[in-house]
């Protein structure tokens, strides 16, 4: 079978409590495309983070001393600063107009993957706003995959994606950061190449490469497609997550 990535189309502006699964459903629907066990919806963490209530107004935020020395070194909003604080395990690295952490959620990012692109209030032009992370991707995966489940009979797997930077390469690129459903890595140690030989090391982040792919769909400014719906995923579905993904701090030769 092979892989097909499809945009969804007519998902609204997403607010606060909005059903993500009943919105991608109908636009399942209205793009003509019926749902089949194995398939696959690969969903932008900004309309996740957005039904979450992960929008912070900076006017509501009062940064710290230490946030204000940090953001001076950055050039940084001191109020996003703070939040960045809130949001990390720990700061690895700053310079101007850039801070490197380790999330909260495990994995080193940019800025805390804190989002100022496409994000609106409630139209009072004076306020500004930022985006968070969703506080459990996996757990948001795993909600909107029973939904669909519930309404559409269908076992398919859910992913939740984000744009992140790459140690020695430049070019941000499609990374998964929440799952269910489906595998976050499938290790290929023990298979046999073209020639037999045994492959000894070969683990692959299967759940990255497919997030790559759905966000060149996606795209990153203006194109409003937050959500992908995949066909022909070359590999059994089955349970993986966030932390798969995540190397462990003794492992990471980046740092």
């Amino acid at each position: 079978m092979p892989l097909t990535l499809n945009s969804l189309k007519n998902i609204p502006f997403i607010r606060q409590g909005d059903n993500l699964a009943d919105i991608l459903v109908k636009s399942l629907r209205e793009s003509s495309i019926e749902l089949q066990n194995d398939d696959i919806l690969v969903i932008a963490q900004k309309i996740v983070s957005k039904s979450e209530g992960r929008m912070v107004n900076l006017a509501t935020v009062t940064p710290s001393q230490r946030a204000i020395e940090l953001a001076q070194k950055a050039e940084k909003d001191p109020r996003v600063m703070e939040l960045m604080l809130q949001e990390s395990n720990e700061i690895l690295r700053i310079r101007v107009g850039t801070i490197i952490v380790e999330h909260k959620l495990g994995f080193v990012c940019a800025n805390a993957g804190i989002d100022h692109s496409n994000v609106m209030g409630d139209g009072n032009e004076k306020e500004e706003y930022v985006l968070l992370l969703p506080e459990d991707p996996d757990r948001s995966a795993r909600i909107i995959r029973e939904q669909i489940k519930h309404i559409t009979k269908k076992n398919i797997g859910v992913m939740i994606i984000d744009s992140h930077g790459r140690a020695w390469r430049n070019g941000t690129v499609g990374i998964c950061i929440g799952l269910s459903g489906l595998p976050a890595l499938i290790d290929e140690r023990g298979w046999k190449d073209l020639f037999g030989l045994t492959l000894k090391i070969t683990v692959v982040g299967v759940a990255d490469e497919l997030a790559a792919a759905a966000s060149l769909v996606m795209g990153q400014a203006a194109e409003g497609i937050p959500a992908v719906h995949v066909r022909g995923f070359p590999y059994p579905l089955g349970e993986g997550t966030l932390k798969d993904l995540i190397r462990p701090k003794e492992q990471d030769m980046f740092r």
